[in-house]
């Protein structure tokens, strides 16, 4: 899919900076929650407020580190297409302990679309949905 998904298979996911970029941007394509979810699907990746300072020891954040990231935005979209418990390292960006969510088919927007976030999987207004699908076109 090539175009931005449609409004009733939407959630949105806020995450802290650097890690919303390195899904946007880069190469990390699972997740780690302290929490699963049934849910399987299109997720708006959304850069919160917040930058994590651990990510400065985190090897595969620090190209995102050198320079600013954008904060309080969508930054893409991506399909939520498997959440499984730790099973060991499943990728190099598998956290131990958590649970992995599986993204695939990873989308990036080429301007960020300003939107406070929320915690949790949130629903997307169509207003929202509206300037991602504008965004993808440009």
């Amino acid at each position: 899919m090539t175009t931005a998904p449609e409004r009733a298979e939407v959630r949105g996911l806020t995450l802290w900076q650097p890690w919303a970029s390195c899904i946007a941007y880069g190469t990390k394509r699972v997740e780690n929650r302290r929490w699963a979810t049934d849910y399987r699907g299109w997720l708006l990746i959304h850069a919160g407020a917040t930058l994590d300072p651990d990510a400065k020891y985190a090897v595969m954040a620090r190209p995102f580190l050198t320079r600013p990231q954008p904060t309080g935005a969508v930054l893409g979209w991506a399909r939520l297409d498997d959440c499984h418990r730790d099973d060991g390292m499943c990728t190099l960006w598998s956290a131990p302990r958590q649970w992995h969510w599986h993204l695939t088919d990873v989308h990036r927007l080429a301007r960020p679309v300003a939107w406070p976030g929320a915690r949790g999987l949130w629903p997307p207004t169509p207003g929202l949905l509206d300037l991602v699908r504008e965004a993808a076109r440009v």
